[in-house]
């Protein structure tokens, strides 16, 4: 199954929880405010938000009016239009060396998407190792090996408790002596504790900065789809303390609430990069947005 293939069927969810109101909304006689609120209706019972559905709307019905618009048919492909707008963004494309951190609480897949993505950096011909940061939870590295052998990958551990940081300076010293294209990060994610997980992922941060200056640092933060707009606050509380480049939305495939692309994308104004569609070590896959809409609306 291809990408496109592959987002249909993860967003089918959330496609089902749409349609039935789009169409409603889209069988009106005419583009008046009824039909407006209608479409806002739809948009936030697909957890596109409130701040989002609303520019949203805003923007298709300045649009519809500077382009005399008569027709709601015409206005779905307007409404397309924006969509796409709303959650497109230009990414530069991965230098090497590279290191991608993860960052996120505990239970969005964090573990599962490092292993995801060291099969598809593997797939691009590329070496990977991956730094069990994640000293805290009980099993965490045990899991990341687990993994590692399905993609193929080492991983460097230390025990339970151990420095996170002092891992990350492990796996860079790694990479360094056999050169190693990718780093992957995986980090703790224990919100209860928030002022030391932050310090921690702070300190992490520098190391890299330290160890590796030379190398494309980028930090995505994993984000579980079925949690709709708490995504979003978590996304908030993150970039307090790291300065985020994208935003992994796992667990896709499970929830009707995948309009939260669209609230990540217009109130955090983060790029979606990758979205888990499914339990395989292949169901990563990069976000499209033109893709997406497509399989959306």
């Amino acid at each position: 199954m291809g990408f496109f293939g592959k987002m249909l069927e993860g967003i089918r969810k959330t496609k089902d929880n749409l349609s039935k109101k789009l169409y409603y909304a889209f069988s009106a006689r005419a583009l008046d405010d009824e039909f407006y609120d209608s479409l806002e209706e739809a948009l936030l019972a697909g957890d596109v938000g409130v701040a989002a559905s609303t520019e949203i709307v805003d923007d298709l019905r300045n649009r519809v009016y500077e382009r005399r618009i008569k027709k709601p048919d015409d206005a779905k492909e307007l409404l397309k239009e924006i969509l796409v707008e709303s959650v497109e963004y230009e990414v530069e494309p991965y230098s090497y060396p590279l290191v991608v951190l993860l960052s996120g609480v505990n239970g969005v897949g964090k573990t599962t998407a490092i292993g995801k993505l060291a099969r598809l950096f593997t797939e691009q011909g590329k070496s990977v190792v991956v730094a069990a940061a994640d000293t805290f939870r009980a099993a965490a590295s045990e899991q990341l090996e687990v993994w590692g052998k399905r993609a193929g990958v080492r991983v460097v551990r230390h025990n339970e408790g151990a420095d996170p940081a002092a891992v990350v300076f492990d796996a860079i010293s790694s990479a360094k002596a056999k050169g190693t294209d990718v780093i992957l990060v995986d980090t703790a994610g224990r919100l209860h504790n928030k002022k030391n997980l932050m310090e921690e992922l702070k300190k992490i941060c520098r190391v890299v900065e330290r160890e590796l200056p030379e190398a494309d640092f980028r930090k995505f933060l994993v984000l579980d789809a079925t949690t709709g707009q708490n995504g979003v606050q978590q996304a908030e509380v993150f970039s307090e303390a790291i300065d985020l480049d994208g935003i992994i939305l796992t667990k896709l495939d499970g929830t009707a609430k995948g309009g939260v692309v669209m609230a990540i994308s217009v109130e955090l104004e983060l790029p979606v990069l990758y979205v888990g569609v499914g339990e395989k070590i292949d169901d990563l896959i990069p976000f499209d947005a033109h893709d997406f809409v497509d399989a959306l609306v």
